[in-house]
C-alpha cells in the first residue's frame, strides 16, 4: 500500500511544523436555528491579523453548505470553498467576519460536530469536529470567548445549554424560544458544546473555598433521574478534593453534565457543559455494578479535573495532547486513590500499562507519549498519551516529592493560565520550582516503547555489601530505531530474613529508597547490610518498565508475606504466577503435563486467608493476569497454548482452595447493597471466589442461587460471568432471563452483550451474529458495538484467532460498514489487526489478508487508513 502513494490519501503533520497562525479570532457569537436535517448556523468572529502583511486566511470547514460570507457587515465575494474549508482573500487587519453554514445533525452519523443523539441535539468537537458546525480556525492555539444563542422549538427541546454563564432567554413565534450564553474565558473551538433536548434534571449547589456558591446541574433522559445521584455525589466530591489537595476552585456559577446514548468517547469536558456518555453517568443498584459506580467516580473526576488542567490552560498543538490528558489522568487516579483503595487502583492502572499499553508500544503505531507525526489525530486517543502519559507524570511526582510537585503546579498556572502550552512548559515549569534537573527525563516524552530494566544484584558476606547493577534497554519500535537512556526513578527495599526493613546507605549517609536510573548500566552499592537481603524493585511501578530478575521462588513467596508495600505484594504474586505461566507455555508446547506447584498454591493461600489484608486486595491477589497480557510477553503468541494454560491455572487453584473460597465466599455475604468501599471490597472478594468456585462441582448450585437470590446488579452480574466463563448449565437460562428483564435499556444490554462476546464456547462467532440481531443491539450506537464486537475481537482472542480465520472476515465485514457510518469507532476496533506480525504464520497471512482488503477499498476513512498503512508497512 505504501508503495504506491495516490494524489488522494491522507497526508501527515509533522509536530516539528508547528507554526502559529497569520490570524487570530478573540471573540465569537454564535447563532444556532436548531433544526433536525437543516439547522442554520450564523457565526459572527472578531479577528485579528497576527503576522503584518498576511491578508489572506484560510478556515477549516467540513461537510457544510455555505450560505454567506461578510466582512464588517458587507458581502465579501474573494473567497474560494476548498475541500478543507474556505480561503478568504484580500483581508483587512481586523474586521468582523460573518459567516452563515446550514449543516443536517440527522444524517450526521460521525458524532462528531453537530448531531442528533436519540431525540436531542448534541455536539462533540475534539479533537477537529467544530468545522462540522462552521468555518473557522479549528485548532487548539486559537482561544476566543464565546457567545452561544440557540433557538429551537420549545416542545420538543426545552432545555437549550452551552458553555458558560445563562445570561438571556426568551420567547419566539411558531411555538419556538431562545436561549443565550457567555463563556468570559477564553477557549478554544474544541471545547464549545451545545445540547438541545427535554430532560430530566437534577439540581444541587455547592460552596467554593471562597465562599462562591455554584450550581449544579445533571441532565439525563427522561425516567432516569434515579440514576443520578451518584453522578452528583461523585462531582461534588471532586470539587472538593480539588480545592484541597490542589488548592483549586471552579470558576464560572453553573457546572452543567448531560448524559446521551451515541457518544464516541467516554466524557468530554466543554467549559462549563460536560457531554458524558450515560454509561459513565447513569447508576442505580439495579443497574450498575461497582465496577460502574467506580468509573463513574472517577470520569466525573477526570472531566471537572480538566477545568484547570486542559481547560484554563490548554494545549498549542494537537501533539501535546498528553499535556492536559496525561496530568488530567494523574489527577483522577489520586483522587481515586484517595477516596477508596490506593494499592487496588494503582493495580489497575498498572494492569492497563503492562497489557494493552505494552502492547501498543510494541506495535506499528507505537509512538511517543508527545507524538511526532499525526495523520488523523482522533487515532492519538491512545493509552500511550492518556495512560503512559500520566505514568510519566507520576514518575515527576516520585523525584520531585509532593511539595516540589505542588510548587510546580502554581507555577505552571501562574505562567499558562489562559494560554495554550506545550508539555515543554509543564516539564519546566516543574523544573524551576524544585530545583531538580529533568533534562534527561524529558526523552520521556520524545522516546516510544517500553524500556527492559535488567537486574543482577551480589551480595559480600565479609564487607556486609549489596551490589545492585540495572542495565535498562529499550528495543526500535516504528519510526524510531535508535533508544537512549531514559532517567528511571527506581523504587527499591530490602529485607531481611525476618521481614525487617534494612535501611539503605552508603559511606555512613542514608540513601533514599529511588534510585536515579540515568545510564545503560549502573551500579548502587549498600554498606552495613548485615545479611543476605531480598530486595523489592519497582514499587508503586516507579517507572512504566519491563522488569528482568531472576527471583527464587522462595523469595516471591517471601515478598507476597512481609513486604510492606501492598502493591509490591500483589507483584510478587504476579512475578511467581508468570513464572509458571511461562513454564507452562513451554510445557503445553511440548506436549508435556502443567504442573503448578504445592507452595505456590499455599502462597495464595496465604493470601486468601490472611485476615490483616482489605478483601478488594485480595481479590486482585487471586486475579490472574488476562490472556493478552500474557500474549503480551511473547515474540511469537500461541493462543491456544496460552489458553490452554490459564485455563488450567484457575481450575488447579479453584480445586486446591475450594474449600477455603467456599467459607470466605459464605461469610462475605451481605444483607442490602451499599455503596461504600468498604461494601464494594467485600463483594469483589466474595465474587472473586464465586468465579473459581464456578469450576467445581459445587458451582452450578452456587452460581445458580446467587443469580436467583442476587438484589443487585453487581452480584447478578458476576453470578452471570461465572456461568459464561466456567460454561455452566445455568448459562442459557440466565442469559435468557436477563435479556428478557433488561432489553428496553440499552445501557444495561451493554453487560449482556459483553458476555456474548467474551463467550468460550466453540461457537462464539456464531453466538456474536445471532445476538446482532437482538432488538437492543444497533451498530450505530458506539457503545452497544464496543460491548459485542470489541469484547469478542480484543478480548475473546482463543476465539478471534480460531484457525479457520472466520473472526479476522468478521472483523473485516464490521470495519467495512463503519468506515463510511463511524470511522473513530471503526478505528478503536481494529487494533486486534495491528499486531497481526506477532503470531504464528498461518495466522499473519490470514489476518495480513484482511488489512490488503481493507487498504483496497476505496474512500477508505483517514482513521483507518493511517493504522492499515503502518501496519502493512512495519
Amino acid at each position: 500500500m505504501a508503495d504506491q502513494p495516490t494524489a488522494a490519501q491522507p497526508t501527515a503533520k509533522f509536530r516539528a511544523d508547528y507554526q502559529a497562525p497569520d490570524f487570530t479570532i478573540t471573540d465569537i457569537d454564535l447563532t444556532f436555528d436548531l433544526h433536525d436535517t437543516a439547522t442554520r448556523v450564523v457565526a459572527v468572529s472578531q479577528v485579528k491579523q497576527v503576522n503584518e502583511g498576511v491578508t489572506s486566511l484560510t478556515l477549516d470547514g467540513d461537510e457544510l453548505t455555505l450560505c454567506r460570507v461578510e466582512v464588517n457587515g458587507e458581502r465579501w465575494q474573494d473567497y474560494e470553498e476548498t475541500s478543507q474549508g474556505l480561503i478568504l482573500r484580500q483581508l483587512p487587519a481586523a474586521f468582523e467576519l460573518t459567516i452563515e453554514t446550514e449543516i443536517n445533525p440527522e444524517a450526521n452519523t460521525s458524532l462528531e460536530g453537530l448531531y442528533k443523539s436519540g431525540g436531542g441535539f448534541c455536539t462533540q468537537c475534539e479533537a477537529e469536529g467544530f468545522r462540522r458546525i462552521t468555518y473557522y480556525l479549528d485548532r487548539p492555539d486559537v482561544l476566543a470567548r464565546f457567545t452561544t444563542k440557540v433557538i429551537a422549538e420549545k416542545a420538543s427541546f426545552p432545555f437549550l445549554l452551552s458553555n458558560g454563564n445563562k445570561v438571556g432567554c426568551g420567547e419566539l413565534e411558531n411555538g419556538r424560544h431562545w436561549v443565550q450564553w457567555q463563556d468570559p474565558f477564553p477557549k478554544p473551538c474544541y471545547l464549545f458544546a451545545l445540547v438541545g433536548g427535554d430532560f430530566d434534571v437534577l439540581r444541587d449547589t455547592y460552596q467554593t473555598g471562597s465562599g462562591r456558591e455554584v450550581a449544579l446541574e445533571i441532565f439525563v433522559d427522561k425516567g432516569n433521574l434515579d440514576r443520578a445521584e451518584h453522578a452528583m455525589h461523585s462531582l461534588i466530591h471532586s470539587m472538593k478534593w480539588d480545592e484541597e489537595r490542589f488548592g483549586l476552585e471552579y470558576d464560572l456559577d453553573i457546572y452543567m453534565i448531560v448524559a446521551v446514548d451515541f457518544f464516541n468517547m467516554g466524557a468530554m469536558e466543554n467549559k462549563g457543559l460536560n457531554i458524558f456518555n450515560s454509561k459513565y453517568v447513569l447508576a442505580n443498584p439495579a443497574t450498575a455494578t461497582d465496577t460502574d459506580y467506580l468509573g463513574i467516580e472517577s470520569v466525573i473526576g477526570h472531566e471537572y479535573f480538566h477545568n484547570w488542567t486542559g481547560n484554563r490552560v490548554t494545549c498549542r498543538d494537537w501533539f501535546q495532547l498528553s499535556l492536559k490528558e496525561g496530568l488530567t489522568v494523574f489527577r483522577d487516579q489520586e483522587f481515586s486513590s484517595d477516596l477508596g483503595s490506593r494499592p487496588v487502583n494503582r493495580i489497575n492502572n498498572v494492569r492497563i500499562m503492562r497489557g494493552p499499553q505494552f502492547a501498543e508500544d510494541r506495535g506499528p503505531m507505537s509512538h511517543p507519549i508527545r507524538p511526532e507525526k499525526v495523520i488523523e489525530m482522533n487515532n492519538f486517543y491512545t493509552l500511550t498519551v492518556y495512560e503512559k502519559g500520566s505514568e510519566v507524570i507520576r514518575m515527576m511526582h516520585t523525584l520531585l516529592g509532593e511539595a516540589g510537585f505542588q510548587a510546580g503546579m502554581k507555577l505552571y498556572f501562574e505562567r499558562h493560565d489562559g494560554t495554550a502550552a506545550t508539555c515543554d512548559d509543564f516539564v519546566q515549569a516543574m523544573e524551576d520550582a524544585s530545583g531538580v534537573d529533568l533534562t534527561q527525563f524529558r526523552l520521556w516524552y520524545s522516546q516510544s516503547g517500553t524500556p527492559v530494566v535488567n537486574v543482577t544484584t551480589a551480595y559480600d558476606a565479609d564487607e556486609q555489601r549489596y551490589h545492585v547493577t540495572v542495565k535498562q534497554h529499550t528495543a526500535p519500535t516504528a519510526g524510531q530505531k535508535d533508544k537512549q537512556p531514559l532517567h528511571i526513578p527506581f523504587d527499591i527495599e530490602l529485607y531481611d530474613s525476618k521481614g525487617d526493613v534494612i535501611q539503605l546507605q552508603r559511606h555512613g549517609e542514608p540513601v533514599e529508597q529511588v534510585l536515579n536510573v540515568t545510564q545503560a548500566e549502573q551500579t548502587f552499592i549498600f554498606d552495613e547490610v548485615y545479611e543476605q537481603p531480598v530486595i523489592s524493585m519497582l514499587r508503586e511501578f516507579s517507572a512504566p518498565v519491563v522488569l528482568e530478575y531472576d527471583y527464587s521462588d522462595e523469595a516471591l513467596v517471601f515478598l507476597m508475606t512481609y513486604a510492606r508495600n501492598e502493591f509490591a505484594r500483589w507483584d510478587a504474586g504476579q512475578m511467581l504466577l508468570a513464572k509458571y505461566i511461562r513454564r507452562n507455555v513451554s510445557a503445553v508446547q511440548s506436549g508435556e503435563t502443567i504442573v503448578f506447584p504445592e507452595t505456590v498454591v499455599d502462597a495464595f493461600r496465604g493470601a486468601l486467608l490472611d485476615e490483616k489484608l482489605d478483601p478488594a486486595f485480595i481479590a486482585e491477589m487471586l486475579t490472574l493476569p488476562s490472556e493478552n497480557e500474557v500474549a503480551g510477553w511473547y515474540d511469537v503468541i500461541d493462543v491456544d497454548a496460552i489458553h490452554t494454560v490459564m485455563g488450567a491455572l484457575e481450575t488447579i487453584l479453584a480445586t486446591e482452595l475450594e474449600d477455603e473460597l467456599a467459607a470466605i465466599y459464605h461469610s462475605l455475604k451481605q444483607s442490602g447493597y451499599v455503596v461504600s468501599h468498604e461494601a464494594i471490597a467485600k463483594r469483589s472478594l466474595r465474587n472473586r471466589c464465586l468465579s473459581y468456585l464456578a469450576l467445581t462441582a459445587q458451582g452450578e448450585k452456587l452460581v445458580a442461587a446467587q443469580y436467583a437470590q442476587a438484589d443487585n446488579m453487581t452480584d447478578t452480574m458476576a453470578a452471570m460471568a461465572a456461568a459464561n466463563e466456567a460454561q455452566l448449565t445455568c448459562r442459557e437460562a440466565q442469559m435468557q432471563d436477563f435479556s428478557e428483564k433488561w432489553q428496553h435499556d440499552g445501557l444495561v444490554m451493554d453487560k449482556w452483550f459483553i458476555l456474548q462476546g467474551k463467550n468460550p464456547a466453540e461457537n462464539a462467532l456464531d453466538t456474536v451474529y445471532e445476538t446482532m440481531k437482538h432488538p437492543a443491539f444497533s451498530l450505530k450506537n458506539p457503545n452497544r458495538t464496543r460491548s459485542l464486537v470489541a469484547s469478542f475481537c480484543a478480548n475473546n482472542p482463543s476465539r478471534f484467532h480460531a484457525r479457520d480465520g472466520r473472526g479476522y472476515q468478521f472483523l473485516t465485514e464490521i470495519l467495512t460498514e463503519l468506515n463510511t457510518t463511524n470511522p473513530q469507532v471503526a478505528s478503536r476496533l481494529i487494533e486486534p489487526f495491528l499486531k497481526y506480525r506477532l503470531y504464528d504464520e498461518a495466522r499473519q497471512g490470514l489476518m495480513r489478508a484482511e488489512l490488503e482488503k481493507l487498504a483496497k477499498m476505496e474512500n477508505l476513512a483517514r482513521d483507518l487508513f493511517e493504522k492499515v498503512e503502518k501496519a502493512l508497512e512495519q
